[in-house]
């Protein structure tokens, strides 16, 4: 099995009619999804914001946060250890990533480093990140 791991801002469009969605659920479709152990607390942070700005009605909330708590079932969740934030400072200090982004770029190059010859994709609508994994040379997918 092929391993995709999605950040928040790819994952979301699973959820949310965004551009870039057809690809994500092709995506989803193709991989085992993975993804950081803070995903499910930043896509609640997204969903609410949306509703607060009028960009997601707010009624279609509490469905889609039922649809995330089952997905997760399906998901290879990292959880944010020692080893992760070692590796998101170290990436933080060096590269231009937000705390949180580093964070995603560390659990996904962890996880991608433990792979044998599985084929592992990270997947993204921040090119900050995309660009940083494949300067780990992690393939990378940027969703527009």
């Amino acid at each position: 099995m092929d391993y995709a791991y999605f950040d928040t801002s790819a994952l979301i469009k699973r959820y949310v009619d965004e551009p870039g969605r057809p690809e994500v659920l092709r995506l989803l479709r193709k991989n085992q999804c993975v993804v950081s152990a803070v995903l499910p607390v930043e896509v609640r942070s997204a969903l609410r914001r949306r509703a607060g700005e009028k960009m997601l009605d707010a009624k279609r909330v509490p469905g889609i946060l039922k649809r995330l708590a089952a997905d997760r079932a399906y998901w290879t969740i990292i959880e944010v250890s020692r080893e992760v934030l070692a590796m998101a400072e170290s990436l933080s200090g060096a590269q231009p990533l937000r705390a949180l982004d580093a964070i995603h770029v560390a659990s996904a190059k962890l996880f991608a480093d433990r792979l044998a010859s599985q084929t592992f994709t990270f997947v993204s609508a921040d090119s900050r990140q995309t660009d940083v994994a494949e300067l780990l040379g992690i393939e990378s997918q940027y969703i527009g």
